[in-house]
């Protein structure tokens, strides 16, 4: 085993289109911040690194739908991240983010160098380009029908309804998803790392020299290997993300997956200067906190960059997890099937705690699996009110009531005082082991079982029934509960953080270091401790209602969605199409038709007149908001009476992902009584 001077512990970027939610915290945060609390308490040399993952194309596409700039996007939600991290005790020793001054140059000088030693591959290629936008289209601005079950919308990457992950050149009828209109294909140049120069490497190192990683992270590897490893783009066409430093280049970025690793080197530099030391130095244990998706990248890519390079030291360990599911469905952004940190935070205002213990103990380390909030509720009420609140309570108020608070001196041990005696370095050396090998769900079942030797301990000497015929074994008794207190106010850090500072300030102690967990001398007699309170308190089924009917109107949201999106009407000439007359017009005055709810009166210029149209939109708009507002307007349509009002026209409407109805307006101000068609 080798002996490292210093630990460097990075957890994947999570991606800044979108808040981090209860499967990035159980596949990869909180294991790594477990990890990293207790090689603090160990007092290891080590730096946590993190940050947003800022650039590619998703977050352009958010950006687009959403009218504003990808800039807007990744600070948005990078604060969202950042600050939900911190709430939850996510303990970085810096979280930055891939847009800094520092990535940029980073990123760019890393692309020069594999550039200058010729590592990567020309090549020149067919890709999808848009003639209306004059840009080249990423997989997902390309849109078309599944070949596998015919859904016809989508995506060049990936059908979302059947889950099949495509090419572009897979989908029938693609179209553009910038202007709608078809793309041809047209030549581009790119760079390519060739991986499979690095096959042989890849081999050695990871087949024969590391069987120590978990069984998920090695077949995986070895599955990728064995299938053979392509050349891979490094570069793509696309207006955001870090300039390929190049001639010839222009238009062109790194490809988000080259440029984000690279953002643990460059968060390095941000918070040291000795970050050469933890980067470049045999003697440093590189570890990558990741999920499942992100093993290739960090086993394969991200080591093969590192080794063309040739400065940099390789990960000792990729622990990653599987996934987490949730109430039996897997997690998704896209359909807001999750539960959000940052809504988990104001929903569950003091149960930070509670959500990093549920979390761990039904973490994904070895198969999926799933979060419900009825275990939640069950984990919380059994086991933190139940065992690890209801022991250190008891401490607590026994001391407090017999001694006015102060640590009684411990006298005589029995046999049975020194069998639970023992058992505390027992358990001490298992969930060290346990967190040294990165199973931290047993390395938590672990410290629990401290809790419940405390509560055995106490169930079986009974104090309360010796305080007037034994006083002197009771001062024995509550001295070894309050001892154990002690260690669980060590052994609980890396779990629960803030539920450990608690047990401290209820015992009046200062914190203690990893090395004294274990001992049994910790409080000394005669120490006073604080007045005694509740560690955790019950979750009512009412509050588990709630999160479960929040989960229900999600699901039934959906559906909706799924529903309101009509299928193709029949085909119509463009004869038919060309009699209709739509135009942009604005909306002069506007009322509510009296006796309804759903009703406007308009009137409307439409460029060629003046008119009134009655629309159902009033649960939608105001008069004031409507007043002013450019819409189209089909204004040769039959006149009809609605309410006694001659309407003359129909306003386009088109329906939200929501259900409300809205305008459909030009994107700038055009002339009133301009033709659509």
């Amino acid at each position: 085993m080798k002996n490292f001077k210093r630990y460097l512990v990075t957890s994947a970027l999570p991606y800044a289109n979108g808040p981090v939610h209860i499967g990035h915290l159980a596949g990869v945060y909180i294991p790594s911040d477990i990890y990293v609390r207790y090689l603090r308490l160990k007092g290891r040399k080590v730096i946590w690194v993190c940050g947003s993952d800022e650039h590619g194309v998703p977050i352009t596409i958010k950006a687009r739908q959403e009218g504003v700039t990808p800039q807007n996007i990744v600070d948005k939600y990078h604060n969202i991240i950042k600050n939900s991290f911190a709430q939850l005790g996510i303990s970085f020793d810096i979280y930055s983010r891939t847009t800094s001054p520092v990535h940029y140059k980073t990123s760019s000088d890393f692309f020069r160098t594999l550039y200058d030693k010729n590592i990567f591959e020309e090549q020149v290629t067919l890709q999808y380009y848009d003639e209306e936008a004059k840009q080249f289209l990423a997989d997902r601005y390309i849109t078309g029908t599944c070949p596998h079950c015919q859904n016809d919308r989508a995506y060049g990457d990936q059908c979302e309804k059947c889950g099949t992950t495509l090419s572009p050149n897979d989908l029938r009828d693609p179209k553009s998803a910038i202007t709608g209109s078809i793309p041809i294909k047209k030549e581009t140049k790119h760079w390519y790392l060739p991986l499979n120069n690095y096959e042989g490497f890849l081999r050695e190192w990871i087949l024969e020299g590391h069987k120590e990683w978990k069984a998920n992270v090695y077949g995986q590897c070895k599955s990728w290997l064995d299938l053979g490893l392509q050349p891979r783009a490094v570069s793509r066409d696309l207006d955001w993300g870090i300039p390929i430093p190049v001639e010839g280049a222009e238009g062109k970025v790194l490809y988000v997956w080259f440029d984000a690793p690279i953002g643990y080197i460059s968060a390095s530099k941000e918070l040291t200067g000795d970050w050469e030391k933890y980067w470049k130095s045999e003697d440093t244990k590189l570890v990558h906190f990741i999920g499942k998706d992100n093993i290739v990248f960090h086993c394969i890519v991200f080591p093969a960059m590192l080794k063309a390079h040739g400065e940099y030291i390789l990960p000792e360990n990729v622990p990653a997890n599987e996934f987490l599911n949730l109430e039996g469905d897997k997690i998704s952004t896209s359909r807001n099937w999750a539960v959000w940190l940052h809504e988990y935070l104001e929903d569950m205002p003091g149960k930070e705690d509670v959500l990093r213990y549920v979390l761990c103990a039904n973490a994904p380390e070895t198969k999926d699996n799933d979060f419900t909030w009825k275990d939640f509720q069950a984990r919380n009420n059994n086991e933190l009110v139940a065992i690890l609140g209801n022991f250190i309570n008891r401490a607590i108020v026994l001391t407090d009531k017999y001694y006015g608070g102060e640590v009684p001196a411990c006298g005589t041990l029995t046999s049975y005082d020194e069998e639970i005696l023992q058992e505390i370095p027992r358990i001490e050396k298992s969930v060290e082991d346990n967190i040294e090998n990165y199973r931290f769900r047993e390395a938590l079942r672990e410290a629990m079982n401290l809790a419940r030797l405390g509560n055995k301990y106490l169930a079986d000497t009974e104090p309360w029934k010796l305080v007037k015929t034994d006083p002197e074994r009771v001062k024995t008794i509550l001295n070894i509960a309050i001892q154990i207190s002690a260690n669980l106010g060590i052994v609980c850090e890396p779990f629960m953080p803030f539920t450990a500072k608690k047990i401290l300030r209820l015992l009046n102690s200062d914190k203690f270091g990893w090395e004294e967990l274990g001992k049994t001398y910790l409080i000394s007699a005669g120490h006073k401790v604080n007045k005694p309170e509740l560690l955790f308190e019950k979750i009512e089924d009412s509050t588990i209602e709630a999160q479960l009917l929040k989960l229900e109107n999600t699901k039934k949201s959906n559906m909706a969605n799924e529903a309101s999106i009509d299928p193709q009407k029949s085909s119509v000439t463009f004869d038919d199409f060309s009699k209709m007359d739509i135009r942009i017009s604005k909306v002069l005055e506007a009322e509510k038709v009296p006796k309804t709810k759903k009703l406007l009166k308009l009137t409307v210029d439409t460029g060629i007149d003046k008119r009134v149209i009655v629309s159902g939109i009033a649960e939608f708009y105001s008069p004031e908001e409507m007043v002013g507002r450019q819409v189209l307007v089909l204004v040769n349509l039959e006149p009809r009476t609605i309410k006694g009002i001659e309407s003359q026209g129909m306003i386009l409407m088109a329906q939200t992902s929501e259900g409300k109805m809205v305008t459909v307006k030009p994107a700038e101000d055009i002339i009133t009584g301009a033709y659509i068609g």
